[in-house]
């Protein structure tokens, strides 16, 4: 069992409202906080999606022009 260091945080009735809508019976407000706040991965976020030709479209654009960049010699 993890030893949990207690903090008092100040938040509005609207900011605790929210926070208490994402909040399942089995979840402390604790997790929810760390949910929403940790660090976005991207990839888990296209793979999340349903299936759209027209994000697999604009991927494949993007891929394309990232290939064909050129670098360039930049004096300092």
């Amino acid at each position: 069992m993890k030893t949990m260091a207690t903090k008092t945080i100040t938040i509005s009735l609207e900011a605790y409202k929210k926070l208490l809508a994402k909040k399942t019976s089995k979840e402390s407000f604790t997790d929810i906080i760390l949910k929403l706040t940790k660090k976005k991965d991207t990839l888990a976020y296209i793979r999340s999606l349903k299936p759209s030709i027209e994000l697999a479209d604009n991927i494949e654009k993007v891929m394309r022009k990232t290939r064909k960049a050129e670098l360039r010699e930049v004096e300092l």
